[in-house]
């Protein structure tokens, strides 16, 4: 079970750099839980894989489609969660930049990715550029 959900994981992760929006789809739960921290536009809880595509839309949005996962690094597992460290990159056409790493810790049921909590590692760098 362990592998199933590291490999569910790395597949989701090397779809989210390639923005292959099928696979993603694929590998979210319709019903997934996500927990975005923060105070902007786009933190909160997202109770569905559409909540999840629309808050993902408006990242795009905000970061004039610049926004990309750089890279991800120490894959970590525990039973069916996995947890690892992703590198996220944009830049608004203001020039405000966002370079931030996340841990991200997902939980995999049946091979698909039912919950997500995401933990910045400069909380206060990306509310500044997410707040519009």
């Amino acid at each position: 079970m362990e592998n199933q959900s590291k490999q569910t994981v790395i597949e989701f992760l090397n779809s989210v750099k390639a923005i292959d929006l099928e696979k993603i789809g694929q590998l979210l739960s319709p019903e997934v839980n996500w927990s975005q921290p923060g105070n902007n536009q786009i933190s909160g809880l997202k109770i569905s894989q559409q909540d999840v595509f629309g808050m993902v839309g408006k990242m795009f949005e905000i970061s004039g489609n610049t926004l990309r996962l750089d890279a991800y690094h120490s894959i970590s597992l525990n039973g069916n969660r996995v947890a690892c460290v992703l590198r996220w990159m944009a830049e608004k056409l203001s020039g405000e930049k966002l370079d931030v790493y996340n841990i991200d810790i997902y939980t995999v049921e049946n091979g698909k990715i039912c919950n997500v909590e995401i933990f910045s590692a400069d909380q206060a760098q990306e509310d500044s550029f997410w707040i519009s």
